[in-house]
């Protein structure tokens, strides 16, 4: 089902606020703000191990992925409305 199933790991918010030191209604808070990342299942909640990462990292390991990505697209971006700007233009 899951092409990585070691790196598919998944906690439930009292986990996360074990392995944090933190509350669990602190987890929660983190969770209705936004801060953690997680998927509501009928009643509980699964949080992704990536996205406890910004305990760390003062981001989302998810979002830190996607910023890196687009950093090294940055230059054929620019370059891409570069070309769209100048078709506009001479129009």
């Amino acid at each position: 089902m899951f092409n990585d199933q070691k790196s598919f790991k998944v906690y439930t918010p009292e986990q996360v606020a074990e392995l944090l030191q933190l509350s669990k209604n602190t987890i929660y808070d983190l969770i209705s703000k936004g801060e953690i990342v997680a998927k509501r299942i009928g009643k509980v909640y699964r949080i992704p191990a990536s996205s406890i990462s910004f305990a760390f990292s003062g981001l989302d390991y998810d979002l830190y992925q996607a910023e890196q990505k687009d950093l090294k697209q940055l230059e054929t971006i620019e370059s891409e409305l570069a070309k769209a700007r100048s078709i506009i233009s001479s129009k």
